[in-house]
């Protein structure tokens, strides 16, 4: 099994991988058709550990490789990388501030919007994220191997399953059946796939744009991680527990992606 996926094209292995955090995201969803609510700590300790999976995959499986690579095609690795890095967080707060211009007012119909589209456009460069990760094994920068884009692709997954329930428990609550609540939070991840199969055909066609592919990815993640994922894994009664755990998840990623480098 392993061998065969190793041997699948880039992007198909990056659609799959893709494929998976989707179908965690439904998993998570699902919880809607057995309960009503669920253990906070869970979701707080699933969230925490997989920040640290995604600070240190932003690092070593994203920007580290954007540096090696704007070297090997003669730019200025600083310049080209930080370009990259602030536009990936720029990306995620002009979405936002679009989707919130265009959805005004506090009834719970409009937040419950606002919330499905926040988490689908944080999706969108969490899929691109997966997809240049996998693409840029092909180009062999130091730190891009299968199995660190697939632990990009399993931290991002963790963190999309508490994300899953994250929707469909309050439409849940606001009335929606529980097949439309598991539906609407399942639909949430499907933009993943679509762009982490984006994301690896860009890399693969448009070599030049690889560093700063990379940085904008791990821009992203580190906006995600910094803005979403640690506050909401802080809000509970066990911070250090949950910190501690987020430096597990960290350890975890770095030594995968070093001794299997």
């Amino acid at each position: 099994m392993i061998m065969w996926y190793a041997n699948l094209a880039n992007p198909i292995q990056s659609f799959l991988a893709g494929l998976l955090t989707f179908a965690i995201t439904a998993l998570g969803s699902g919880i809607v058709v057995f309960f009503k609510k669920v253990n906070k700590n869970i979701l707080a300790m699933m969230l925490s550990l997989s920040a640290g999976i995604m600070l240190a995959a932003s690092f070593f499986s994203l920007i580290n490789p954007a540096l090696s690579g704007a070297e090997n095609l003669g730019l200025n690795p600083w310049l080209a990388v930080s370009i990259g890095f602030l536009f990936g967080g720029i990306f995620l707060i002009v979405s936002d501030k679009l989707v919130s211009k265009h959805i005004e007012g506090e009834s719970s119909s409009k937040r419950l919007i606002l919330l499905v589209s926040s988490i689908v456009l944080h999706n969108i460069p969490e899929g691109l994220a997966i997809g240049v990760a996998f693409g840029s094994i092909k180009y062999g920068l130091d730190g891009v191997t299968l199995a660190s884009a697939l632990m990009l692709a399993i931290g991002i997954g963790i963190q999309n399953f508490p994300e899953g329930a994250a929707i469909s428990l309050p439409l849940r609550g606001a009335g929606y059946s529980r097949t439309k609540s598991f539906l609407i939070g399942a639909l949430s991840g499907l933009v993943e796939p679509i762009s982490s199969l984006i994301g690896a055909i860009l890399v693969l066609n448009v070599r030049n744009l690889l560093p700063y592919l990379l940085a904008f990815a791990g821009g992203a993640m580190i906006f995600v991680v910094i803005r979403e994922i640690i506050p909401e894994s802080q809000n509970n009664a066990k911070k250090n527990l949950m910190t501690f755990l987020a430096l597990i998840g960290f350890v975890i990623m770095m030594i995968l992606d070093v001794a299997l480098s």
